[in-house]
This record gives C-alpha cells, sequence and structure tokens, in this order.
C-alpha cells in the first residue's frame, strides 16, 4: 500500500496543528493586553457640564523673537570667552502674546543677569545649557509676575548658541 501514510505520522501533523492554534492564540492575547487601554474609565459627565479629569484646551502657541542676541563674557578657568545667545520665548494665547512684547525690555535685563552669572564650565555642557536655560525661565515668569500679575512665558528656547 504506497498512498497510506505511516500511523505516526497523523499524530505528528496533529501535534504540529495543535502548537500553532495555541502559538497564533498566545500571540494574539499578548498583542491584545498590549495594546488595550489597561484603566478603562467610565463615561459618567453629565451632557453639558465640565469633568474634572477632561483635559485642558490648550491655547495656540506663540513664539515671541527677541530682537537683538545676547552678547556677553563668561569667565573660565583658562581664560574669558565670548558668547552669543538667541532666544526666543514660547507663550500661549494672544494675551500672554500681548504682554510678553509689552515687557520686552524687562524680559531682556532680566536674562542678560541670568546669563552674566554663567561660567565657561556650565555652558560647555548640554546638562549646564539646559540648567541655565531653566534658571532663564524662572527667572522671566518672576519678573513678569511682579510686573503684570501672570508668568506668561512657558518656555525660553535658544536658537542660536555660540562660545568662541
Amino acid at each position: 500500500m504506497a498512498g497510506e501514510a505511516p500511523p505516526g505520522g497523523k499524530k505528528k501533523l496533529i501535534i504540529i496543528a495543535v502548537l500553532a492554534v495555541v502559538l497564533l492564540a498566545g500571540v494574539g492575547a499578548g498583542a491584545w493586553f498590549f495594546f488595550s487601554d489597561s484603566s478603562p474609565e467610565p463615561d459618567t459627565a453629565q451632557p453639558g457640564s465640565a469633568s474634572p479629569s477632561a483635559p485642558a484646551v490648550l491655547e495656540s502657541a506663540y513664539y515671541v523673537i527677541l530682537p537683538q542676541p545676547f552678547i556677553f563674557n563668561v569667565s573660565g578657568d583658562a581664560r574669558d570667552r565670548l558668547v552669543q545667545v538667541k532666544v526666543q520665548l514660547m507663550v500661549r494665547g494672544d494675551s500672554n502674546d500681548a504682554a510678553v512684547r509689552q515687557h520686552i525690555p524687562l524680559i531682556e535685563s532680566t536674562l542678560l543677569q541670568t546669563f552674566g552669572a554663567a561660567t565657561v564650565e556650565q555652558l560647555r555642557t548640554p546638562t549646564g545649557r539646559l540648567e541655565l536655560r531653566s534658571q532663564s525661565l524662572a527667572a522671566v515668569q518672576e519678573a513678569l509676575l511682579k510686573v503684570s500679575g501672570r508668568q506668561a512665558v512657558e518656555r525660553v528656547l535658544f536658537t542660536g548658541f555660540v562660545m568662541q
């Protein structure tokens, strides 16, 4: 009987088919767990009411370009360096944009004071520049809070940075 398969051949085929089905089911279950939302939140808010967990609507972002780059000297271990920084300020909404544009001289003075306290060692590293940017943001927000009653600036961006 040349057309008959050996008795053990059907068992191997069934075992392979069962293993393939189990493997596909495992992959499917893993994908479902991976891509499914693990913390579903029921929609209990009434129509027309604002829910506290609803995301706040962000106003449009505006970028205020400060007219002149900042050029200043920083002291270092071996010698002083000349630094040039171009700055833009990110604000949200028309009212913050107008407030920042109104107080550009105050912002420039505040940034110049902050930059003047920097050292060459600080400005050489990316971490040091990030720290300077954070210090600049805090100083600008504090100055604007005193004169306008709001912080207005969300981010200070260095769009050009040269140290010689």
